[in-house]
């Protein structure tokens, strides 16, 4: 966890909680966590659950790993300790929309179990919804695709300290939602997570 470097700072409550903003959307807002190796369809699949839920009026916000890293995270790396802050720091954002009522679609590769945990903990402490999303996807099929040829770069050796060749990916133990990009439709993976959603009462449309 990151050292708390400000001091004499204090938390300011305002009179407008969580409950009055979710009541104002008539929803609940809750962070969805997708993980995966690079290839495997976060992206994808957040895209278009982004958008059904946008045509029934659910107010949610995506934030993708490359987006991020072009603004609030630019001055990050990929070595282990980078990637770790780069989690924690969207692991605050993602629960600052909670906080605001809306549903926050995540995609990150975020490989390491103790990474996710820590957001995790975060909005368990909080008592916001954590919903992990496993996109798996075997190695073989996520480098076939290889849409921004970054499997390519790293086994040639121009990319260090890449998940699934030379860094590692600790897949989650039990995820909320298990997902075989490789196996299942795009629209049977968005249906599960809707399902999810409903069932969850998050959403009810």
């Amino acid at each position: 966890m990151a050292e708390q470097k400000a001091t004499n700072v204090h938390w300011h409550e305002g009179d407008i909680t969580r409950e009055h903003r979710e009541k104002l959307l008539g929803q609940k807002g809750a962070t969805l966590w997708f993980t995966g190796l690079s290839g495997s369809g976060k992206s994808t699949v957040a895209v278009e659950l982004e958008g059904m839920l946008h045509e029934r009026g659910v107010a949610c916000y995506r934030l993708d790993g490359d987006n991020v890293r072009m603004g609030i995270n630019k001055n990050l790396g990929f070595s282990a300790e980078d990637r770790a802050e780069n989690i924690r720091r969207i692991g605050e954002v993602a629960k600052l929309f909670v906080d605001s009522g809306q549903i926050a679609l995540s995609s990150f590769v975020s490989p390491y179990k103790a990474d996710r945990d820590a957001v995790r903990a975060l909005h368990d402490e909080a008592g916001m919804d954590f919903i992990e999303v496993f996109v798996d996807c075997s190695l073989e099929a996520a480098e076939a695709r290889d849409p921004k040829g970054l499997y390519k770069k790293a086994r040639a050796g121009e990319i260090k300290n890449f998940t699934g060749i030379d860094d590692p990916y600790e897949a989650p133990e039990a995820p909320e939602l298990h997902l075989h990009s490789d196996q299942q439709s795009l629209e049977e993976e968005v249906n599960l997570i809707l399902d999810l959603l409903r069932e969850r009462g998050i959403v009810t449309k």
